[in-house]
């Protein structure tokens, strides 16, 4: 099996945050949001994952080490593909072409989930979907009475279906996917200016490939500031008790209102910390009271009562603010 996960995007609604780390590396409760990815796709698989090709823009050579540590954390061989200019959501996918063959997952990197099923690989492709309340901002798909797909439907005006598709996607035969972006590009058959990933789905339906759904019990996103913290208190929900605070920290006189992440030598002291907190590697917290937010790493934070904020690394807080969205190595003194 293989797992492709496009992740070129700029993440322009998380900035300051992506300007100085991609959003899949981003952190939520002590594992990065592409390694969470990888680790949820894991659970649903009764196979290895053997490969994991990862669709990036113009990254480092640190966040390809970084990706490539993940990679080979799971068993996996690292393959990197750049998307040069982003042309859609096919064209990002026809990038990896070369990894696009036998059986493959494609899920793109803002998208976490829980789900309680194993997948099922007899069908020609699987579309994950999750109902949702309102299928007029999703693109939705809809099924026949066996269960088969046999419409894929983007932002329906009137109500067909509430199966929302969240990004991953299952292919019994890749190379198939692979032919048919192919045809798209060598034709230029675009919607507005960019290739189109429900286009080859539906050509393909059309050739009689048979799509099936199987639909998540929990679909996070982590497409902003607000909805990337609502995804970590989500997060925390589902953690063990035994991964929720590190040895090394070091708590005195403090609360920590669970469920709270606190990373490797993480030092807080006067302060009341949680619900929904997490606080990363390396933080100093003191005389504060934080609720439902993000603390990246090595920061010091002091004197602070805030919540539903982000803050990033290497910040430094004294002067109290009340709902923030901080980039790296900002200081309010």
């Amino acid at each position: 099996m293989k797992l492709i996960i496009p992740m070129a995007g700029m993440g322009t609604r998380l900035r300051p945050h992506t300007l100085t780390t991609p959003k899949p590396l981003l952190p939520i409760a002590g594992k990065s949001i592409v390694q969470r990815l990888i680790e949820e796709v894991s659970s649903v698989l009764n196979s290895k994952i053997e490969e994991i090709a990862f669709i990036i823009g113009d990254f480092s050579e640190e966040v390809k080490q970084n990706l490539s540590e993940i990679a080979t954390n799971y068993g996996a061989i690292p393959k990197f593909y750049t998307q040069d200019v982003p042309l859609g959501t096919a064209h990002a996918i026809y990038c990896a072409k070369n990894s696009l063959e036998n059986e493959v997952i494609i899920a793109f990197a803002d998208t976490l989930f829980k789900a309680d099923f194993k997948l099922d690989t007899e069908i020609d492709s699987i579309i994950w979907t999750k109902e949702v309340e309102n299928p007029n901002q999703y693109g939705v798909v809809k099924l026949n009475n066996k269960g088969y797909i046999t419409d894929f439907v983007e932002k329906p005006k009137k109500f067909v279906s509430n199966q929302a598709i969240v990004g991953i996607y299952y292919f019994k035969e890749a190379e198939k996917l692979r032919d048919e972006i192919k045809f798209l590009i060598d034709n230029k058959i675009v919607v507005g200016t960019e290739y189109q990933l429900t286009t080859a789905l539906e050509n393909l339906k059309n050739k009689n490939f048979k799509f099936k759904t199987q639909t998540l019990t929990e679909w996070l996103d982590c497409g902003n500031k607000d909805i990337t913290v609502n995804t970590n208190q989500r997060i925390l929900h589902h953690l063990p008790k035994n991964e929720l605070i590190d040895r090394s920290a070091k708590i005195t006189n403090s609360v920590i209102n669970e469920p709270c992440f606190i990373g490797e030598n993480v030092v807080i002291e006067n302060s009341i910390v949680g619900p929904y907190v997490s606080v990363e590697k390396n933080n100093i917290v003191k005389n504060s009271n934080i609720k439902n937010s993000i603390i990246q790493e090595n920061s010091h934070i002091e004197n602070q009562i805030f919540s539903n904020s982000m803050i990033g690394n290497f910040v430094q807080m004294i002067s109290k603010v009340p709902d923030l969205s901080i980039g790296d190595y900002t200081k309010i003194i």
